[in-house]
């Protein structure tokens, strides 16, 4: 049997690459060995995939020489930023938050170039900028010109890849699931004791996937390999409009939930932190709801993962999990 191909995954005990990570495991006789790079070594989630045969890396993207190590001898990669990570106060003022993703990315696609890498999967997302131009739309800028910060910097990075000669899948993701659970996202009980879903996306149609099935998609990229090499691949398990999240979250949780959407200036008003960055998000998915939706062809996705979960089936499996207060 010949020797299996090193796929170095950033954040391997993440939302995406964890995904990723887990997907390699369950295929033993699968043509791939798993390279778990983690910033800790030591927590459960790195402990749990070593014990599964994984080879685990402490590897930081912040950190370019642990980022060249992990990649070398590695025949592709996995790289995932992350715009929501935890930062210090000093790194606060030290760099924007889309100043730091655009740094991580470009240390990746460095380290990809220099170690050879025969193929790279980014996760990444569209620039925001340009399509808010042409939509003429009136949109606060964050961060001094993006729109949506945590979109417009992957976007931005994609060029270093190019540029750099990588060999690359621009691996296009969309609002996560689990957003419901833990992003406050999900249904709420409004004054009068009903369930109501408020998210701001009008009567538009916006795309969802959850985070196992990014992973899942990466590794049926990887798999077709030189297929995909300079391709962009833009990924969804659901579309649906406000009215129809409603529909399925009232099937699954048996109460009725009733869609009355806030407009994105109520979103931006929010208060919470990120408030205007997620507002600015929704603006997107709401204006930009054609192109977005029709670039994320479900079909084409499954045809990368067959087990693509939609969206009222992981609602059943989670669903005691969705705060409701």
């Amino acid at each position: 049997m010949s020797e299996k191909k090193i796929i170095a995954v950033v954040g391997a005990t993440g939302a995406q690459g964890g995904g990723l990570a887990r997907a390699v495991l369950a295929d033993p006789d699968g043509p791939f060995a798993l390279r778990a790079l983690t910033r800790n070594p030591d927590s459960a989630a790195a402990r749990d995939l070593a014990a599964r045969g994984a080879e685990v890396v402490q590897a930081d993207l912040d950190d370019e020489s642990s980022i060249r190590k992990a990649f070398n001898g590695a025949h592709g990669a996995f790289v995932v930023t992350n715009f929501w990570a935890p930062r210090t106060p000093e790194e606060e003022a030290a760099s924007t938050r889309a100043e730091m993703e655009f740094r991580q990315a470009s240390t990746a696609a460095r380290a990809a170039k220099d170690a050879g890498l025969r193929h790279v999967v980014w996760s990444t997302l569209e620039d925001t900028r340009p399509h808010f131009a042409r939509l003429g739309s009136d949109v606060p800028d964050l961060f001094g010109g993006y729109k949506v910060p945590h979109f417009d910097a992957k976007g931005e990075a994609n060029a270093v890849f190019t540029d750099l000669g990588v060999p690359t899948t621009f691996l296009q993701t969309t609002f996560y699931y689990e957003a419901f659970v833990v992003g406050g996202q999900g249904p709420r009980r409004d004054e009068r004791g009903g369930l109501a879903l408020t998210i701001p996306m009008a009567d538009a149609r916006m795309s969802l996937i959850a985070a196992e099935d990014i992973g899942r998609t990466a590794l049926g990229i990887l798999r077709r390999g030189a297929e995909f090499v300079g391709r962009t691949v833009s990924i969804a398990g659901t579309h649906a409009t406000g009215v129809e999240l409603a529909a399925t979250f009232t099937a699954v949780l048996g109460e009725e939930v009733v869609y009355r959407p806030v407009t994105h200036a109520e979103a931006r008003a929010a208060g919470y932190p990120g408030a205007e960055e997620i507002a600015n998000t929704f603006q997107f998915f709401t204006e930009a709801s054609e192109y977005f939706t029709g670039a994320r062809d479900l079909d084409v996705v499954r045809g990368l993962n067959p087990d693509l979960e939609p969206l009222d089936a992981w609602l059943a499996a989670h669903k005691d999990e969705i705060p409701l207060g």
